[in-house]
């Protein structure tokens, strides 16, 4: 018995790393369609009708699933993920790509697990160490540091949005995280969905009536790149990130995460033909060396 249990632990293991991959895979490429979308999108359409469109395959979910109503509690929980992940993250990142590479954007959130480990201790989830704070400080001097030698020395509105995201999203994924040992991860992204739909529903419709001409006339390049974001990265890669995780443990999946900034990169190649720098791919290096050093840190629950 205790040798079939160990091969069937590997089994989930190995089944989740594969799982996790394929989301991490999924969510790399937000940022070249994010780009690819706006050179013909308003940044306000494609973050609220992505969010539109993906609730609604989260409603159909749920529906499938007769999942039951979330409690009361866990509204206040679900509204932070549904401001930082469904709203805020997409909003600040459709901006900033309008004149940021790619490439470089993939840098910079290439902090995201630092910063989620940030808000969880402020929300008191989670105790981390000195060490983890000496950890964190050095990965986001390496950020801004390369934001502002990209730009000259001082960091730009476009580079503040991004730090922005970053920030927007650490909130979310910290809060998720902690929903998502109750209700589930799959759960929490549909739920916080549809809970934006009082925003992005009136948003979205009020962008189409201002700019409809504009919205009519974008290429299929950027309706590619919309569609894109609202069914793979909004829903079905947060279905392959949570049943990774599930299957083969959070902290064990949650390694695959320190490759997105590279496979950003060469989707930013492959997506908008943007080169690849050495200097991205070394910072890339060095804040994924940070954050794997940080998850060595003790954090205490």
């Amino acid at each position: 018995m205790p040798r079939i249990s160990t091969v069937s632990s590997r089994t989930d293991e190995t089944a989740g790393m594969l799982l996790g991959l394929a989301g991490v895979a999924i969510f790399s490429l937000t940022l070249p369609f994010t780009r690819l979308a706006v050179t013909g999108l308003d940044p306000l359409f494609a973050t609220m009708g992505r969010a539109v469109v993906a609730a609604m395959l989260a409603g159909l979910w749920l529906w499938w699933r007769r999942a039951p109503l979330p409690g009361r509690a866990a509204l206040p929980g679900l509204a932070i993920v549904s401001a930082g992940c469904v709203i805020g993250f997409p909003l600040l990142t459709s901006i900033a790509m309008r004149t940021l590479p790619a490439s470089h954007g993939a840098v910079l959130v290439g902090i995201l697990p630092l910063a989620t480990a940030l808000f969880s201790a402020l929300r008191g989830h989670e105790r981390p160490s000195i060490g983890f704070w000496c950890v964190a400080l050095a990965g986001s001097s390496l950020v801004i540091g390369f934001a502002l030698g990209q730009s000259g020395g001082t960091l730009h509105v476009a580079d503040a949005l991004m730090l922005g995201a970053v920030a927007a999203a650490g909130m979310g994924y910290a809060e998720g995280g902690r929903l998502a040992q109750a209700l589930g991860g799959q759960q929490v992204i549909s739920w916080a969905l549809l809970l934006s739909l009082p925003v992005a529903l009136p948003l979205a419709a009020w962008d189409v009536w201002r700019h409809g001409a504009s919205l009519g006339a974008a290429g299929p390049a950027a309706w590619a790149g919309f569609a894109y974001t609202c069914v793979f990265s909004m829903f079905v890669g947060f279905v392959f990130w949570y049943r990774g995780m599930a299957r083969g443990g959070v902290a064990r999946v949650g390694q695959v995460q320190l490759l997105q900034p590279f496979l950003t990169l060469l989707g930013a190649a492959a997506v908008l033909g943007e080169p690849l720098q050495a200097t991205h791919l070394l910072f890339a290096l060095a804040v994924i060396g940070t954050v794997a050093l940080g998850r060595r840190m003790a954090v205490r629950r």
